[in-house]
């Protein structure tokens, strides 16, 4: 699976959202940004990420996921 086909998944599930992904092989890092995190938790956050791509973990195209998630402002500070 492309990383763009893993960016257009999240980016079409998540309002307003910016997805920044990266793999090696099946393993893909997926950097997610969006005020529709605001007051979530970590937990809360990595599942509406997860949501969008259960089908390809449990159909193994996804082997693993790591989500960094953000809120634009958060992401801001980072940069």
């Amino acid at each position: 699976m492309e990383t763009s086909e893993v960016k257009s998944i999240i980016e079409a599930g998540i309002n307003d959202c910016e997805a920044l992904v990266t793999a090696d092989g099946s393993k893909y890092t997926a950097i997610v940004v969006s005020d529709e995190f605001e007051g979530k938790t970590m937990v809360a956050e990595q599942k509406m990420v997860y949501a969008l791509v259960n089908e390809f973990i449990q159909s193994g195209a996804i082997h693993a996921l790591t989500i960094k998630a953000y809120t634009k402002s958060e992401w801001a500070e980072k940069q």
